[in-house]
């Protein structure tokens, strides 16, 4: 089988050199979750793995087993998502309750991504975000007609009319994808998460002896 169409575009954009190589137990994630994922983000986590592009952390599915990321996933990020949804009073003109919000991503200066379960077919899930950075008198929640890897490829190329974020950290320019297990290494090492380079303040903040 190949590379979903449209993981391959992004593959194009951000190349999967520091993927984390996790292998996914779907249909146990789903059983978890309690409901099915959208095809090209099962295809975005089985070809990048459990990481971060640029400050835009992709969340897995269940909790990781990699130290400090334990509690960044799906259903740890569930209820404070929909909390944000019900006191917003989600979008105008939009009637979905709160359990129709399922999130995505995070990150970017503290934006929140997430699918709008508007029927029985996950690929046809819009993306809602919530902006904490947005204009006065704007709702901070805003609907996008589109995927979620396609989100993330129309931002990186600046196929939206503004940027759907209140961040331009990914706005028409492209951002390294590191896994998790990759940050945690350079971690140790001395290094930089998220660069690979040398980190001149890591003498300051030692990894703790036995963190692993």
């Amino acid at each position: 089988m190949g590379v979903h169409s449209d993981v391959a575009v992004l593959l194009d954009l951000v190349p999967a050199d520091f993927a984390g190589g996790e292998q996914i137990d779907w249909a146990a994630a789903e059983a978890a979750l309690g409901t099915g994922l959208p095809s090209d983000y099962r295809a975005l986590l089985d070809t990048y793995g459990m990481g971060d592009l640029g400050e835009l952390v992709i969340l897995p599915p269940l909790p990781s087993d990699v130290r400090g990321w334990e509690g960044c996933h799906i259903g740890g990020m569930t209820e404070g998502l929909r909390g944000l949804w019900e006191d917003g009073a989600g979008i105008p003109g939009v009637t979905a309750g709160a359990d129709a919000v399922l999130p995505w991503g995070t990150g970017m200066n503290a934006n929140e991504m997430a699918w709008l379960r508007t029927g029985p077919d996950p690929d046809e899930w819009p993306v809602i975000v919530w902006r904490r950075q947005h204009g006065w008198g704007e709702s901070p929640w805003a609907l996008f007609d589109c995927t979620m890897v396609q989100f993330i490829t129309r931002m990186m190329l600046g196929r939206f009319d503004a940027c759907p974020l209140g961040d331009a950290s990914l706005w028409k320019r492209t951002g390294t994808f590191v896994s998790w297990r990759e940050q945690h290494r350079r971690l140790r090492a001395g290094l930089d998460p998220a660069t690979g380079e040398p980190d001149p303040y890591a003498h300051m903040y030692p990894v703790a002896e036995g963190w692993s």
